[in-house]
Parts: structure tokens; sequence; C-alpha cells
């Protein structure tokens, strides 16, 4: 059996497929777009923040509403920009992007099947709650594809992977 580490600070953020959507029909998302996780953090200083799930209650009251509020600080430390990235499909995220509206200004990528979580050793069985695999919660701080921050909640919490943890780790 292989033991999978959670990702840490000096390491390469692991390539994965996350699925984006920035634009609407009549009614809906459009068909999301492949995002590789290395192209889009190639020669970037990025923020990226995990969570369970779209509109869940925590995420959808503080988290999102932090980093959105935060944005001009972030990029004021030179942050090119700021990912949340969760464990829903990406119609989903650009969904609750646009209802925190916040899309266009976070990116919304959808990790529907986990992949991206659980190449970061971040993933957690939320069977039991009938959410299947999520995202545990956290934060981190990516300088040309390299890991110079992590910020990793415990079960139930939400405390050290708000934006003013990350903002007070920034250089």
């Amino acid at each position: 059996m292989t033991t999978i580490m959670t990702i840490e600070i000096g390491a390469v953020l692991p390539d994965a497929t996350l699925y984006e959507s920035t634009e609407f029909g009549e009614a809906c998302p459009l068909a999301p777009a492949k995002v590789s996780v290395a192209q889009a953090a190639s020669g970037k200083r990025i923020v990226i923040f995990g969570l369970p799930g779209a509109f869940t209650p925590t995420c959808s009251a503080k988290h999102v509403p932090g980093y959105l509020a935060a944005l001009e600080q972030l990029k004021g430390k030179k942050v090119d920009e700021v990912w949340c990235v969760s464990a829903n499909d990406g119609f989903v995220m650009a969904a609750w992007g646009r209802d925190q509206k916040a899309l266009g200004k976070i990116r919304f990528l959808g990790d529907g099947n986990a992949e991206f979580a659980k190449k970061l050793g971040l993933d957690v069985d939320l069977t039991g709650g009938g959410m299947g695999t999520r995202m545990r919660r956290f934060s981190m701080f990516v300088d040309g594809g390299i890991v110079k921050n992590v910020n990793v909640e415990q079960p139930g919490k939400f405390e050290v992977s708000d934006a003013a943890t990350i903002l007070s780790q920034l250089t």
C-alpha cells in the first residue's frame, strides 16, 4: 500500500486537470475548459485555497468573501492569481463564483474527481455525510510552481486557511 504525503513547503505543485467555466448561456455556465495546474501555475505567483464544497456554509459565508475582500492586498503583494479549488464540477464552481460575485476576480476551478486533492494528499472521505471524496480546507502560496507556504485546517475548523493568514505569510 502506498502512503501519500500531504504537500509540503518546497515541493513542486503536482499537475492535475481542473475544470473552469467563466461564461454563461441562457441558464447555465458553458462547458468548462480543461486547465492543467502545471501550465496555469508556470511563472506565476498564485494563492490557492481549497475547500470541501461550493455552496457550503463556511465556504460561502467566510472563505470566498474573505479572499474577495483581500484581493487588492494580495495583488499588492505581487500575487498574480487567486484560485478557489473544490471537488465540484466546473459548472457548479462557475455558478458559485457568480453567486459570490467573485467570478472573473478569483478563478473557480473544479476538481470533480478529486484528482488534485489526492495528489496534494488533501483528500478526505465524506461519504458518511453524502458528499463523497472531497478536499480538505487549506490555503497555499505557490511561486513559479513551487509551494512556498501551506496551511491545512483541522477537520471542522476555519483558522489557518483564511486570507488574513496567507497575507501575513507573503513577503
